[in-house]
């Protein structure tokens, strides 16, 4: 029997208007389907008929599918054959697991391919309407996980003196030690902001100081799944709104420039 292969597909934060052409030539030519939680289940529409689609959700904090038990299905079904799809929410190469799978499937002689995606940090940063490195105000962007694999947390003066933004992933749980850290580096007035379900019709944001970060989330009611943004160049959201920004429209931004729902604080 002929051994398939594995698409390793990224995508994206929801929108699927946001997916590659790569992308939806894979989801088409796709026998199996292994579909990640976060992942805007209207996927599905791209592969034909025939495809099988099973889910193997993988969410913090909550009951996930194993990860050794993922792998196997890729291995199983390509094995036989079969062009497996895993698609994975954002982009497949950024705290996805990737490195894993793929050492696995190349352990199994498995052909496999790299279909990247748009990660939820520039989804974020699109809405908000500002460069994660704009050289005005850093020198490039670090994407840190707030979950290390022993469960510790990554040094977080050490990344803030790093002049770089910081794009910080599953980190709404520890929200308040993530801010207590940065601010052993940086001053209370550091803009920052937090986007759940960014790119999505149910994104919220909530833009503010790094010294109102932990409360400020709290009190807009955001929580998982989301991007924190930090630095100077996250300062520009705000500014964006410029002096109009007390007269908020219904869903939370100035009139004239209606977005999404947004929370701001001073």
């Amino acid at each position: 029997m002929t051994t398939g292969k594995v698409t390793l597909l990224g995508a994206g934060p929801g929108d699927l208007d946001l997916l590659t052409l790569k992308a939806a030539k894979a989801l088409a030519a796709a026998d199996i389907v292994l579909l990640d939680d976060l992942v805007n289940p209207d996927i599905v529409t791209l592969a034909p008929p025939h495809a099988r689609v099973i889910r193997v959700g993988k969410r913090g904090g909550c009951r996930s599918t194993p990860q050794a038990f993922i792998e196997r299905l890729m291995c199983r079904y390509a094995l036989r054959g079969a062009h497996v799809v895993r698609v994975k929410g954002g982009e497949a190469l950024l705290f996805g697991r990737a490195g894993e799978e793929l050492k696995t499937l190349r352990d199994a002689a498995i052909p496999v391919e790299i279909v990247n995606g748009i990660s939820s940090g520039f989804a974020a940063a699109a809405s908000l309407g500002v460069s994660l490195t704009h050289r005005d105000h850093c020198q490039g962007v670090t994407f840190v996980t707030a979950h290390l694999q022993d469960h510790g947390e990554p040094d977080w003066a050490r990344l803030a003196a790093t002049g770089t933004t910081l794009a910080i992933y599953m980190g709404m749980s520890r929200i308040e030690r993530i801010a207590a850290g940065l601010l052993a580096a940086l001053p209370v007035s550091t803009p920052v902001a937090a986007v759940q379900w960014a790119g999505t019709p149910d994104e919220r944001r909530w833009t503010g100081t790094l010294a109102r970060l932990a409360q400020g989330v709290a009190d807009a009611g955001l929580g998982s799944p989301a991007v924190i943004l930090v630095g100077a160049a996250i300062g520009e959201a705000a500014a964006l709104a410029g002096p109009a920004a007390g007269a908020a429209s219904a869903n939370g931004m100035p009139a004239a420039r209606a977005m999404p729902p947004i929370s701001r604080a001073a």
